[in-house]
């Protein structure tokens, strides 16, 4: 009898270091909960099933949600500043009037991409304010305008590729830059490409933005992430952000980095909206603007066309 006493008093024991009473979760978080395709395929609750998957599932729907929020802001939401001085801004169809400002940015390689289409269509609908990338987007687009641009393999040799006289696009940045060398070469001193005042333009479309709040939604890292946030680090921060891209944060890089590291230099407001979506911008990004620029609009079909015709 000691023994079975013993043995008891020891499972007891196990018992209560192992197991723990589980908080009730019920109202105050979401549960878990995937798609049923039994309901037959509904693509617009498919994705707001997302919500509720996990894992970048969730983050790209958060993503949604954010960017939705950045949409509907309007200035009439704020309260009017007590020593406010502009009667237009005291004015009610003024500020119903005032959207938020959006920033876009993305690597030049989603432009060789199909995203190129997407990144048009915001443009033809003037649904971005603010778009950066680099020198290959620019490139790639007017590319595009002169002939089609055709899906083929990574492995290809690069050899049979040279024999054929057909150019692998991939992470490589665009030719503009060796355009400029060899004009200034024949036309000496040739043209010249003022930075300072492209990053003056640049930083000035963020901090002469007040009283709107402003938004960030940049596909990638490098560059165009960086010149968006730097520019909103002038107005103390953007007031709502979206970051896609598969860079991690470990190797000290500036694409890897996740939005709390921008809150820490004041690039987004420690009040802001924020999430990071680590998943290739090509599948996360047209599922991202089905369910938020692209159902505030109808469709309008006209011919293709540069970004920079609709900018």
């Amino acid at each position: 009898m000691s023994e079975l006493k013993e043995d008891d008093t020891v499972m007891s024991s196990v018992h209560s270091t192992v197991f723990k009473e589980s908080e009730n979760l019920d109202g105050k978080c979401l549960q878990i909960q995937g798609y049923d395709f039994n309901r037959g395929v509904d693509y617009h609750q498919l994705l707001k099933s997302m919500l509720t998957t996990g894992f970048q599932a969730s983050n790209l729907a958060d993503a949604i949600e954010v960017v939705n929020q950045m949409l509907d802001w309007r200035l009439v939401d704020e309260p009017v500043v007590e020593d406010c001085d502009d009667e237009k801004e005291k004015d009610l169809d003024y500020r119903k009037s005032v959207t938020c400002k959006v920033f876009l940015g993305f690597t030049s390689n989603l432009i060789s991409s199909g995203v190129r289409d997407i990144v048009r269509f915001l443009c033809q609908h003037h649904m971005v304010h603010v778009i950066v990338t680099t020198t290959g987007g620019i490139e790639e687009d007017l590319i595009k305008c002169l002939a089609p641009t055709y899906k083929g393999d990574f492995s290809l040799p690069g050899a049979h590729l040279r024999s054929k006289g057909l150019n692998r696009i991939g992470l490589t940045d665009g030719s503009l830059g060796d355009m400029l060398y060899f004009h200034s070469v024949r036309n000496n001193p040739g043209l010249i490409v003022d930075v300072v005042q492209d990053i003056r333009a640049m930083n000035g479309e963020a901090v002469h933005a007040t009283p709107r709040k402003t938004g960030m939604i940049i596909l990638g890292g490098g560059l165009p992430k960086h010149h968006i946030c730097n520019a909103n680090m002038m107005r103390n921060g953007a007031d709502y952000a979206v970051f896609i891209n598969t860079a991690q944060e470990f190797d000290g890089s500036d694409s890897g980095a996740r939005p709390d590291e921008a809150v820490s230099w004041g690039k987004i407001r420690s009040s802001a909206k924020t999430v990071k979506v680590h998943c290739d911008a090509t599948i996360a990004f047209p599922l991202l603007v089905a369910e938020t620029f692209a159902s505030r609009t109808k469709p309008l079909f006209i011919d293709e066309g540069s970004l920079s015709k609709f900018i």
